[in-house]
């Protein structure tokens, strides 16, 4: 078998079988296969996609590539969320202790900030001592603890991911349904969950833009983790403006502790709650929509939410009087407020313009290894539908120095749309995918 004429099969949009699929897989991830290869092979996968067949072969190829986790010793179900990223999207931070607290076992693997989006392990790391590290026998002792535990993908599992992920950046083919599919999916079955919650965003600030690539996208996953056997479900929510008031790394790990404490800004919480209470559906912890968010809002009240979250960041590493110390006054040092040029209804909050605002303060990064600020970012005063006045605070901008502050003000004035004429936001949960 010859890597060319699998190239040339997929080239000319034939389906690939599972011996061509995993003759791929093993001699890309030991190096048997050139870049080059591995590359024209992505553009063609690209180009003529895969069909459902081939999708899960290559997620269970990918899965079997390296170390799969054996989590069945825990108590309790084991349920993941994945998001497929946007601007202040801090849910895990929220959902994943909230979800812990009603009996759920949550081994979450998550990602790092790339482009416009954040990234849930660079805003832990935010935290004095937070670890996102660990071996196999490290998550089972986080997740006795705390009921979940928050880690970076580590060498053992999915490397064949982990290979194809960076070449994908590099060469425009990151926006492949299959390989996008293959991805997300070969890492969560190989940390052991058994049920699944997807939030495919989509929006401006979401790699799918429109509502029918979003669906593509949802019923992708849902299809191919079904078919390995899992129970799996996705939401499609909105994101056309930032998700919560806060965004930076710091800034929303602060607001996701304020949310566990009932404080939380309303578009946040429904979407939380929405994805949480699907966890409970999908691992079978509760029987109904109304049951799951009743025991939501339960534990939320009760603070036992808040445990979790204050007992998973003591397990990880992290140094929780210090946390309590800076929450609400840990900024970067340069402090400017954006106003509203003119009276009207916010129309927009561009995700996009937002996320890219924040780049330039440092909250993310252009490439894989640019370094992140911790306490730089951005706090929304104001959301689309509000009134506004002339002169009204905004947003405040929290920068490293005076020119990071005066471009972040130009970025939100192009971020900003205000109008005289009436709106109303679109619905936040737009569609949901697949049944229980």
């Amino acid at each position: 078998m010859r890597i060319v004429d699998i190239i040339m099969k997929k080239r000319d949009g034939a389906a690939l079988t599972e011996e061509e699929l995993r003759f791929f897989i093993n001699g890309y991830v030991t190096g048997d296969i050139p870049e080059y290869q591995a590359s024209a092979w992505l553009m063609a996968v690209y180009f003529r996609g895969m069909d459902a067949v081939e999708t899960g072969l290559l997620t269970r190829l990918m899965m079997e590539s390296g170390v799969l986790m054996d989590l069945s010793d825990l108590a309790g179900p084991l349920v993941d969320k994945h998001s497929t990223g946007g601007v202040g999207d801090k849910t895990s931070l929220i959902l994943a202790p909230l979800a812990a607290a009603c009996g759920a076992q949550v081994p979450m693997m998550s990602g790092r900030a790339l482009g416009h989006t954040g990234g849930t392990l660079d805003k832990l790391e935010s935290v004095k001592g937070y670890t996102v590290d660990a071996t196999e026998d490290d998550l089972k002792r986080i997740i006795a603890r705390a009921g979940y535990a928050l880690i970076g993908q580590t060498a053992q599992v999915v490397p064949a991911d982990r290979k194809m992920y960076a070449l994908r950046d590099v060469t425009a083919t990151v926006e492949s349904i299959p390989l996008i599919t293959a991805s997300i999916l070969s890492k969560k079955l190989a940390e052991g969950a058994q049920s699944l919650v997807f939030d495919v965003k989509c929006g401006s600030g979401a790699f799918m833009k429109t509502l029918q690539n979003a669906e593509i996208l949802a019923e992708s996953l849902v299809k191919t983790g079904q078919a390995m056997g899992r129970k799996v479900i996705a939401l499609i929510t909105a994101m056309e403006e930032p998700l919560g008031r806060m965004v930076g790394n710091f800034l929303e790990v602060e607001e996701s502790w304020n949310c566990l404490q009932g404080g939380g800004p309303d578009d946040l919480m429904e979407v939380t709650l929405a994805l949480c209470s699907k966890m409970l559906l999908t691992s079978g912890l509760c029987k109904g929509s109304d049951e799951a968010m009743d025991l939501c809002l339960q534990k939320i009240k009760s603070g036992e939410g808040a445990d979790r979250f204050r007992e998973n960041m003591i397990a990880q590493g992290a140094d929780w009087q210090w946390f309590l110390d800076h929450v609400g006054t840990w900024r970067a040092p340069v402090k400017v407020e954006f106003k509203a040029p003119r009276q009207g209804i916010i129309h927009e909050i561009n995700a996009y313009k937002v996320g890219m605002c924040a780049l330039g303060l440092g909250v993310g990064r252009n490439k894989a290894d640019d370094p992140v600020q911790p306490h730089t970012g951005l706090h929304f005063l104001k959301k689309r539908g509000e009134s506004v006045a002339k002169g009204d605070l905004l947003c405040e901008v929290f920068a490293l120095n005076d020119q990071d502050a005066r471009q972040a003000l130009a970025s939100l004035e192009e971020a900003f749309r205000i109008s005289p004429d009436p709106m109303t936001p679109e619905a936040l949960i737009l569609k949901e995918v697949g049944e229980l």
